[in-house]
């Protein structure tokens, strides 16, 4: 089964807190998005392995798989060519672990985080 839309304008959403979840979704729905959501990084990389291709929201601080290992094992599995990551965390990300996967983020967005910086940061990257 392949998820990829064929609208550009879509976005995957992974973050662990629900509420974040739904919110995003309706935001995003509201400005015609396509929208995926997943709950931590194993769902993410399953629904990248279905075949979305496009923007990533993605938390950092995650149970199961965090925003770190999601992006290691997006590179390792081939994901990361077709997939634009914006991180929107709570969590200071910095040291060795952060410097492996720098260069595959698109943009940090800190929460609590402006909708309108963050909608702007989405659509400059579809």
């Amino acid at each position: 089964m392949s998820l990829d839309t064929g609208n550009p304008k879509k976005i995957l959403i992974v973050d662990d807190d629900i509420d974040i979840l739904k919110s995003l979704r309706i935001l995003f729905e509201m400005k015609s998005f396509k929208v995926f959501t997943a709950e931590n990084g194993r769902q993410c990389l399953n629904i990248l392995d279905q075949g979305y291709q496009g923007v990533i929201l993605l938390d950092i601080m995650m149970p199961v798989m965090d925003g770190i290992e999601t992006i290691k094992n997006m590179v390792i599995e081939g994901f990361i060519d077709n997939s634009k990551i914006i991180v929107l965390t709570a969590k200071k990300i910095q040291g060795e672990e952060f410097n492996e996967v720098y260069r595959y983020i698109h943009k940090y967005i800190k929460k609590p985080f402006d909708v309108t910086e963050l909608v702007d940061a989405v659509e400059e990257l579809t």
